[in-house]
């Protein structure tokens, strides 16, 4: 995702230098990024760094630090923000590619062992029918714990046990209209869901059947942008950059939709340097702001 929402600068052009003080703003004194009320929350940073990376700057990268290694290995932290631990550590060893490298970085064995107990943690997380799911000792996984917890294992650089039980679990996800659902027994797919199994997919080398882009192609609105799924009244800027993301993976022309999909892109922008989640968002964060990067990355080519 990183290496197309670099791409975006090829649409922003000069508006990406407002971008780019936009998400700078979001940081916090303490070394995270807002979230929506204006807290350092480590979701958010994640988006935060990765939008910076993906414009070729960067936050002060001493103050990152100390917000990370203030959440030791993690415990206490729910499943979700595990995962973001994980990716915010990945980010940081980017930003330390110039300039000082910071300390954690230095401390190769400190890492490590951190690294590793994350990877504990997240494990735990691992449900019966080996996928992940968010609440531990779960029967059965969800497609958004399972990307993310796969995620989170090559943020680290390490191998995931029993890949095989992840593809199984989203077996057990697909629905009848040939997509996937968050969750079991969902009759009607979901855009984001669909998107995250097809990139999991995707990343373990397996094939997916066609008919998984038609469906995919189906959820965009005439409007512009995709909908969350069949029923959506509207698109959204979540849905719109994961599904032209997967479409992309797997080779699909989205060229009939481009226009219409830029369109929406730009109907979500704001002059202050952000975007949107939808037409029915008024509140700016870091987190709808890269996904404006990730769907102008795909839009460029």
């Amino acid at each position: 995702m990183l290496q197309v929402a670099r791409l975006a600068p090829r649409l922003l052009k000069d508006s990406s230098d407002l971008v780019r003080s936009f998400l700078l703003r979001q940081q916090n004194e303490d070394g995270g990024f807002k979230d929506r009320s204006g807290r350092s929350d480590l979701y958010y940073t994640v988006f935060a760094i990765d939008g910076l990376l993906a414009l070729q700057s960067e936050p002060t990268k001493e103050r990152i630090e100390s917000y990370l290694q203030s959440f030791g290995d993690g415990e206490g932290l729910d499943f979700v923000h595990l995962c973001c631990l994980a990716r915010c550590r990945a980010a940081l060893a980017g930003l330390s590619s110039s300039s000082r490298v910071p300390s954690a970085i230095q401390d190769t064995k400190g890492l490590m062992a951190n690294n590793h107990n994350i990877l504990q943690r997240i494990e735990s997380y691992r449900s019966r029918d080996g996928g992940f799911n968010s609440v531990a000792g779960s029967e059965h996984g969800t497609a958004y714990a399972s990307f993310l917890g796969f995620g989170a294992y090559q943020d680290l650089q390490s191998g995931i046990h029993e890949p095989l039980g992840l593809v199984q679990c989203l077996k057990f996800l697909e629905t009848r209209d040939g997509a996937w659902g968050n969750e079991r027994h969902v009759k009607i797919g979901s855009t984001n869901a669909t998107a995250a199994a097809v990139t999991l997919l995707r990343n373990l080398h397996l094939p997916i059947n066609p008919a998984v882009a038609t469906w995919l192609l189906a959820q965009s609105h005439p409007e512009g942008g995709f909908r969350a799924g069949p029923n959506a009244p509207i698109s959204d800027l979540l849905s719109t950059a994961t599904a032209v993301h997967a479409l992309a993976g797997m080779e699909t022309s989205i060229e009939k939709i481009k226009e219409s999909c830029l369109d929406f892109v730009d109907s979500l922008w704001t002059n202050e340097g952000a975007f949107h989640g939808s037409w029915a968002d008024d509140i700016l964060d870091c987190e709808y702001t890269f996904y404006g990067l990730l769907a102008l990355g795909h839009l460029s080519l």
